[in-house]
This record gives C-alpha cells, sequence and structure tokens, in this order.
C-alpha cells in the first residue's frame, strides 16, 4: 500500500501537471471504485484542480467550485501518468482522467478491488475522510507521546493506525521500529520516555529519507515504480536475509492477512517472537532464541 512517501513523491509529480488544469473528461471503468452518487462525478468536468492535499494515505484534488476528489489507493491501486487520451489498460484500468497536459489512469493490479474514490462538497464533507492521525512528520516528541500513550497497543499496531498516527503502513512501521532499535510487540504505554524519544526520532528521520530517496528515484519523472518491498529496506520484506546493522536473519511474524518483519538482535535482544502459525505447528518445539531458530527453522 503507498504509504506517506510515496503519496508525497505522487503529489509532487501531479503538482506541475494537473494543477491549474480543468479535468476534461473523467471515465470510470470499474464501478466498484466509485463509491458516491451525489454530487456526481460530472460536476467536476469542466473545472479547474486548484489544489492537492494529503489526507493519510488518501490524495485529495481540490477542484473549483468546492468540490473534492478523494482518492485510496489501498494496496494495489497505482497513478499511472499518459498522452492525453490513453484508454484505461484492460484487466487492470479503474479509471482515467484526461487533462491538456496529459491523462492520468488509476489502475488497480489483482482480482480485489479495493481501491475507492469519493466526489465530496464542502471542507465538512471533505473531513469526513480524514482518519485523524497526527501529522508525524511536523509532531515534537511530546504531541508524539501524547498519542502513543493514549491507547495500549503494540508499537506495530499503534504506528500503523491511522486514527492515532498519519501515513504509515506495514513497510515504513517495520523500517521505523528497526531504526528505534524498538520489538514491533512491545506496548505503546510502556515505553520509557528515552524510547519514545527514539521512537519519535526514527519515525521523522526515517520518512524524510524515504520521501528524499524516493524523489531522487523519480528524477522529476512520474513515479512508475511505487512498491512496498525495496531492495533498500533494512528488515520489511526481507525474511531470512541479513540484518544490514548486524547481519542477523530477518525474522517474520504474520497476523490476520500482515506481517512483521523485525531483527532480533537489533530489537528484541536476540528472543524470537512466536509466529502464530508456526508456533501452533511446533508447539514447545518453537524456537526462543536465534540459535535455535537457525538450528530449528533456518536449516
Amino acid at each position: 500500500m503507498p504509504e506517506l512517501p510515496d503519496i508525497t513523491i505522487y503529489l509532487e509529480a501531479l503538482e506541475p501537471r494537473i494543477v491549474g488544469q480543468p479535468l476534461e473528461r473523467a471515465r470510470i471503468v470499474s464501478p466498484s471504485l466509485l463509491r458516491t452518487v451525489d454530487p456526481p462525478l460530472s460536476a467536476a468536468e469542466g473545472r479547474r484542480v486548484v489544489g492537492l492535499r494529503r489526507l493519510g494515505k488518501r490524495i485529495v484534488w481540490e477542484m473549483e467550485g468546492d468540490i473534492f476528489l478523494v482518492f485510496h489507493l489501498m494496496i494495489a491501486g497505482r497513478f499511472k501518468w499518459r498522452p492525453e487520451g490513453t484508454r484505461p489498460p484492460a484487466r487492470v484500468g479503474l479509471a482515467s482522467f484526461d487533462f491538456p497536459s496529459g491523462t492520468l489512469l488509476l489502475t488497480e493490479a489483482g482480482p480485489k478491488k479495493r481501491a475507492s474514490l469519493y466526489v465530496v462538497s464542502g471542507e465538512a464533507g471533505l473531513a469526513a475522510h480524514d482518519p485523524g492521525g497526527l501529522d508525524v512528520l511536523g509532531a515534537d516528541v511530546e504531541a508524539f507521546k501524547t498519542r502513543l500513550h493514549s491507547q495500549s497497543h503494540t508499537l506495530k499496531r499503534a504506528l500503523t493506525d491511522p486514527h492515532l498516527f498519519d501515513g504509515i503502513g506495514n513497510a515504513y512501521s517495520d523500517e521505523i521500529l528497526h531504526v528505534a532499535k524498538l520489538s514491533p510487540f512491545q506496548l505503546s504505554t510502556k515505553l520509557s520516555d528515552e524510547e519514545v524519544a527514539r521512537l519519535h526520532g526514527a519515525t521523522q528521520r526515517t520518512l524524510r529519507e524515504w520521501i528524499d530517496r524516493l524523489r531522487n528515484e523519480a528524477h522529476g519523472d512520474f513515479p512508475e515504480k511505487v512498491t512496498a518491498f525495496r531492495k533498500e529496506m533494512a528488515v520489511h520484506g526481507k525474511y531470512k536475509e541479513p540484518c544490514p546493522v548486524c547481519g542477523s536473519p530477518v525474522q517474520r511474524i504474520r497476523y490476520a492477512a500482515n506481517e512483521a518483519n523485525y531483527c532480533a538482535t537489533c530489537q528484541t535482544g536476540g528472543r524470537v517472537l512466536a509466529d502464530r502459525s508456526l508456533s501452533r505447528l511446533l508447539k514447545a518445539d518453537w524456537p526462543r532464541s536465534l540459535e535455535e531458530w537457525e538450528a530449528k527453522i533456518g536449516g
């Protein structure tokens, strides 16, 4: 799922291409995309885009006449910038938006169409789509601490809760916790002031570094390789690969439809956290240290 760094780069790429331009035509290919009927999408046609915003992981187009288009790309939704009049591709195409400067395609790979578009009127209508998460790049350590301690969750869940923190998902939460040297299952209300400060710094540093990295990768072009799995990442998607800091094999915890990746040496004092599916299978034989893990699972 595109997260704060990816959404930031999308906004930077869209700004010179569509802001100030009229939306000439909007074509919806997948009926599941458009989630509202009043105002209709046609109400945005012929109006100029006067601004862009980010609401958590949502991209917002502000149109003339106090109309907003709210896009949530979910896991597999992606924007593609193409020459004007380009048709949406078969199977993965959801919609296209024609401007004098080109056509923006919205695609979604995979059979489950989860991406959404809402057309809303006025700031009050837009506010209903704001999950209310803290702006982590603008927050000082005290505001971060207050939000972190407001509910008792694991750090992994707290960082990815859009009502608590703004724009962080599965991928960057793994990277943040690795930089902070904190366990993904440590409780948010049990952190010391030093650990809170470490997590706050790691959050801001990680997100800013990835914004800069993705910006440099795009070279001013429209981003075409938006993905949650990047070879430069330290732990996310790197199960069994060596941690770039200490060389220990990266561990994985699977839960529901998600997973957490971490380094046991850097983050949990060498303790391997129980994976629900594997620990149920192995029961008492579940490895409690890296040495046992390498002997039983790592081969």
